[in-house]
């Protein structure tokens, strides 16, 4: 595997979540597969899990790493051809890519949409220009569009946590003050769809996804149907994705908070969340403290799906 931006990137999805458990069983059994490698990290947005866990993931696989705060400790980038640059970004982007590719074997870019203009985010505008210009392998650790790693933490989770083989799965929006993008939502739907379990997604209206994504999930517009009988329940805000309202809050209607009463519709099922979380606002303080939330394991599998990336970008490296 060259790069990761997306399930596909993978290729059979059950050999990669074998892979994965071997891996959990193990966490330095590969460790000599990255031996004088390097990885770097490079942050345009703040991050938690996922620092913390690539991080991780790439020394257990023997890796150097170096991490990188844009907006913190290098010169702000430019990143649009044709801009006299006579502002406060003193380096183009399409400088610093290749020179930063000059200092590590594989880059990990974390690039959050800016919703300024929605086919730049669409296009993954910052994301694009690493893997055309870096001359390295390049993964994601969340782009405009996308949070693959994620969403592979995520399935390795209902994996572990499911009680039959097909369960139902339901996304459902929850209220936010803030413009979120719709990244995770994107992503934990496209990789829903890559199995055969059964799918929903519920939302109030106007906060429909772009189609590409929604796939062949079923779209309840009443959140109370959508969690009858579900077996995991992923909360998740995200901004409208429709013009001309694209990447703006349009309700924070608290109706939509995950609370007890409507985990009581389900099927008994799992909370999940890839936080941070807004408590009493995405998820009662109940509903997260419950022993039917599992937010922490999958958060701790963040760990794994890196590693499990990682370890795949190192083998093609080494088959070169």
């Amino acid at each position: 595997m060259r790069h990761f931006t997306c399930v596909q990137d993978l290729g059979d999805l059950k050999q990669a979540l074998n892979e994965a458990f071997e891996i959990k069983k193990d966490r330095f059994q590969f460790s000599e597969l990255g031996k004088n490698k390097t990885l770097l990290m490079i942050f345009f947005n703040s991050s938690l899990r996922t620092r913390l866990s690539t991080q991780k993931a790439a020394m257990n696989l023997g890796m150097n790493t170096i991490v990188l705060d844009v907006n913190q400790g290098a010169w702000k980038l430019e990143t649009e051809r044709g801009v006299i640059m006579d502002g406060d970004k003193p380096e183009h982007l399409l400088e610093a890519v290749p020179v930063m590719g000059c200092y590590c074997d594989v880059i990990g870019v974390r690039s959050f949409a800016r919703f300024e203009n929605k086919e730049d985010d669409y296009n993954e505008k910052i994301l694009s220009q690493f893997i055309e210009h870096s001359d390295r392998p390049v993964f994601s650790m969340e782009a405009a569009t996308r949070h693959p790693l994620q969403s592979f933490a995520d399935l390795i989770t209902i994996e572990e946590y499911k009680k039959t083989a097909r369960p139902k799965v339901v996304m459902t929006w929850a209220p936010h003050p803030k413009s979120l993008p719709q990244a995770v939502p994107n992503s934990f739907a496209e990789w829903m769809n890559a199995t055969d379990y059964e799918f929903v997604i519920t939302h109030p209206e106007g906060y429909e996804l772009d189609p590409r994504f929604v796939g062949n999930a079923k779209v309840e517009y009443d959140q109370k149907k959508a969690f009858e009988g579900a077996d995991f329940i992923y909360a998740k805000n995200w901004s409208a994705y429709k013009d001309p309202n694209y990447g703006q809050v349009i309700s924070t209607d608290r109706s939509w908070t995950v609370d007890a009463k409507k985990m009581a519709l389900t099927n008994n099922a799992y909370f999940m969340h890839c936080l941070p979380v807004r408590r009493n606002m995405i998820v009662t303080d109940d509903v997260i403290e419950s022993p039917q939330s599992i937010v922490i394991p999958e958060a701790a599998n963040r760990e794994i799906s890196a590693q499990t990336v990682l370890k795949k970008i190192l083998m093609g490296l080494s088959n070169l």
